[in-house]
């Protein structure tokens, strides 16, 4: 929210030299926090001038300026060179003199250019800031304003305001008004606040508005007050006086027209939105109501909208004009030609205003209003304001016609001890210091029965339900200074836990290993999270439409990842991630979600109690250079191996050893594609990437990729690691070569071969896979062995022996032979 100092020093009683730092400082105090200062670009001698005479020359490099002597208010004329044509002998200007600093740095000083020692600038809206005109100079008389040489243009065009900025967060709505704003100042200062909404409200009757929300979407009444005021007879060409579009500018408001101005700019003072429509376009009488399912209203911003049953509409007898508390409908909107004007002051419900903007992506300064609470009580007040701007800037007349639906809705009333404040906080709170900062913020203070107070909030703090935010509200006013500082002694034993040490033990071994850790939000499209086979996890209130569900497996992230950094020339990856997936196991989640500001009840808990479970897995995924070109050596991409060994080197960080064997997954390559087995149990999956999916990714062909359930394998971890040690005999190194049908997977004959051979066989490895002329559509295999014995040297005829053993046994399972 921004504020003009000198709008905020309407409502303040702000010393003279304060500065834009020094309310951010109080702010501050007071807990919002600072974001910048807008404004004070301009500094230095800006003065108003009135043109005396000027002479038009034309140089040779075919270019006509004028030299122009300006009145500044001193006894002798300025002479001032000048390239703009579009003035007049007595028009009052502004002059730039020398010294002065115009926005983006812009020094002026006196200079000699075209024949002439120019002593000063005469500017243009656009030089000063205040618009992109640029085509002349800034003609003061013609935009009304009454002045005289000499006179500081500085304060004139509102060029010495600054406007401070600060966040609000979204318990805090009020403070997105001035009012909000000017009421903090004076919480933080003491300075004298005088409240903008402390004027008389007038009321309007004749004007028919139902609220006709009978069936409020999951204990949502859309609407709770509505107030409409009339007034006739406004000129809407008029011009927006120059004060009001300078205070809207700097509080980062495009200037749109004097009627619409008006608006924001009320909307801006006492932070209540408003709506303002053609009275003469309007048919028939106000109905408020929840639209139907496909109904569709084109909004100010020349959109057509489908809409939702949740949507609140505004609707005339003609059908909707307006989207409630977020936009209105162009069909009624004011123009240069309205004459007779209802304003609409009402109260929605924040949620349902939220998930109106959420749904259809169109925030807007009401919406932001709407969303964090708007008073309840403030719709007549505003409406009024409204109606008396209308009547003093445009010449309009208020006319009876209006309304006033619903109530301002009863307080709750809490109970609060007073010294909860310096029981919860540690700080030492007398009782009149608490009293008087609850009264301060509005609220209503009553003794109660013993020591207990009855506190009231007021009614813009709908953030204020229980004892605690009030003795968040006495600690704020009274000094957050006050609040000790207490370190906290750690309790013994804390610390990461087993399953965090070694996930994060798995972490720093990828890592050491050259990849990139990434982390990916777990939000998919459709088609990406069934991509796996899984059945996905679909949000009820998703952050975006486009991606509604929970994913069931980290490669679809991974993918997206890659594909955006070699879209940006990083064409080698090595990528991996550690997260959880979502997995449904019978029935969780509800339909019934109930409204953000309504308490479910018990079963409504229950089932939100029942989410899906939530696995932590690793994934990774390689593309690109293994190896990279070089004299000597041509480049290795990576591949299926490649995952295979980053599954690998997860077991063994975990003091594990798992197997592989071929499978097949639809979203991997054919024969490119190993299950990961952890003994009897599946724990993952490491292969290459379909290439038509690479292919829809704009990823290269050839995209290996790996995931393993990891809660499984670090619940499987071996607390301490087995150490190899260094035989101390020689070992026996043989081939064997075998022959089997293609069908059969090689490692299931690895591991026929590794258990028939006995403890004997020190190493196993598949060297070689050959299918080729004269197998017949079988393939030969061939394995590479080494045995040791530890405590003797085995002979040829020994390993011999051990190998057979391990040939029979795989003969037995796969069928194979001896190749001859």
């Amino acid at each position: 929210m921004r504020a003009p100092m000198s709008w905020l020093a309407e409502h303040v009683d702000v010393p003279a030299g304060t500065t834009g730092d020094d309310v951010h400082a109080a702010l501050v105090r007071v807990g919002l926090e600072e974001e910048a200062l807008h404004g004070g670009d301009v500094t230095g001698p800006l003065v108003v001038g009135r043109v005396l005479s000027f002479e038009a020359e034309e140089h040779k490099n075919g270019k006509t300026i004028r030299w122009v002597q300006v009145d500044v208010g001193e006894d002798e004329p300025r002479g001032i060179v000048c390239g703009a044509g579009n003035f007049l002998v007595d028009d009052l200007v502004v002059v730039s003199l020398p010294g002065a600093v115009l926005p983006g740095g812009f020094e002026i000083s006196a200079r000699k250019t075209y024949g002439h020692v120019s002593d000063g600038m005469i500017a243009s809206e656009r030089e000063l800031g205040l618009g992109d005109d640029h085509d002349g100079i800034l003609r003061l008389n013609a935009k009304g304003y009454d002045a005289t040489p000499g006179d500081d243009a500085l304060a004139l065009l509102g060029l010495d305001d600054v406007a401070v900025e600060v966040n609000v967060t979204p318990d805090r709505g009020y403070v997105l008004s001035i009012r909000g704003m000017a009421r903090e100042l004076a919480l933080s200062t003491g300075w004298a606040f005088r409240d903008p909404a402390a004027i008389e409200a007038g009321e309007g009757t004749g004007f028919p508005v139902t609220i006709a929300d009978d069936a409020p979407i999951r204990g949502v009444v859309g609407c709770g007050r509505f107030v409409a005021r009339a007034v006739r007879g406004i000129d809407a060409t008029k011009a927006t006086p120059r004060w009001m579009q300078q205070r809207l500018t700097l509080a980062g408001m495009r200037p749109i027209s004097l009627a619409v101005d008006i608006t924001n700019y009320v909307m801006l003072e006492l932070g209540q939105p408003i709506h303002g429509y053609d009275l003469d376009l309007l048919q028939g009488g106000i109905t408020v109501r929840r639209a139907t399912e496909g109904e569709t209203i084109v909004t100010l911003d020349d959109v057509t909208r489908t809409l939702s049953t949740e949507d609140l509409l505004i609707c005339d007898d003609m059908g909707p004009v307006g989207l409630a508390g977020v936009m209105g409908g162009n069909r009624t909107e004011m123009s240069d030609r309205t004459t007779d004007v209802l304003i609409e002051a009402a109260w929605f419900h924040g949620v349902s205003i939220a998930r109106t903007a959420r749904r259809h992506r169109l925030w807007s300064e009401a919406s932001k209003r709407f969303e964090r609470g708007v008073d309840p009580a403030l719709q007549a007040v505003a409406a009024q304001r409204v109606v008396d701007l209308l009547v003093e800037l445009a010449g309009g007349t208020a006319d009876p016609l209006g309304t006033s639906v619903g109530e301002t809705p009863a307080q709750p009333t809490i109970a609060f001890a007073p010294q909860d404040a310096s029981r919860v906080t540690g700080a030492d709170y007398s009782d009149d210091e608490t009293r008087d900062a609850l009264v301060r913020i509005g609220a209503t203070v009553v003794a109660g029965e013993g020591p207990t107070w009855r506190v009231t909030p007021p009614t813009w703090r709908p953030d204020i339900t229980e004892r605690v935010d009030l003795v968040e509200e006495a600690a704020r006013v009274v000094g957050y200074d006050r609040i000790p500082s207490v370190l906290p002694s750690p309790p013994s034993g804390s610390g990461l836990t087993r399953p965090q040490r070694l996930r994060r033990n798995v972490a720093n071994a990828l890592a050491a290993s050259g990849l990139t850790e990434v982390l990916v939000a777990p939000f998919q499209a459709e088609a990406d999270a069934r991509r796996v086979g899984a059945e996905p996890v679909r949000l009820t209130n998703p952050l975006d439409e486009r991606r509604p569900f929970l994913r069931t497996s980290l490669v679809p992230g991974l993918v997206e990842t890659a594909q955006r950094n070699v879209g940006r020339g990083l064409t080698d990856l090595a990528l991996f991630e550690l997260g959880a997936i979502f997995r449904v196991e019978g029935d969780h989640g509800t339909d019934a979600v109930p409204a953000g500001a309504v308490r479910p009840d018990a079963d409504v808990l229950a089932t939100l109690d029942a989410l899906p479970t939530q696995p932590r897995h690793v994934g990774a995924l390689l593309l690109g250079a293994r190896v990279a070109k070089q004299p000597g050596q041509a480049r290795e991409v990576y591949g299926v191996a490649d995952a295979i060994d980053v599954a690998r080197r997860v077991a063994r960080t975990l003091g594990l050893a798992v197997d592989v064997r071929q499978a097949q997954r639809d979203w991997l390559h054919p024969g490119r594609t190993a299950e990961v087995l952890l003994g009897e149990t599946v724990v993952g999956v490491a292969g290459e990437l379909l290439p038509s999916l690479a292919a829809d990714a704009d990823l290269p062909r050839q995209v290996a990729v790996v995931e393993l359930d990891l809660d499984a394998l670090v619940a499987s971890a071996r607390v301490s690691l087995d150490t190899a040690t260094i035989g101390a005999t020689p070992a026996a190194t043989q081939d064997l070569s075998v022959v089997v049908d293609a069908s059969v997977p090689a490692g299931d004959v690895l591991a026929a071969v590794r258990e028939g051979a006995g403890d004997l066989l020190e190493h196993v490895a598949l060297v070689d896979d050959f299918r080729g002329a004269g197998l017949d559509g079988a393939k030969s295999l061939t394995f590479a062995l080494r045995f040791r014995d530890a405590e003797r040297t085995l002979t040829a005829a020994q390993a011999t022996e051990a190998k057979l053993a391990g040939l029979a046994l795989a003969t037995e399972r796969t069928g194979a032979t001896l190749r001859d």
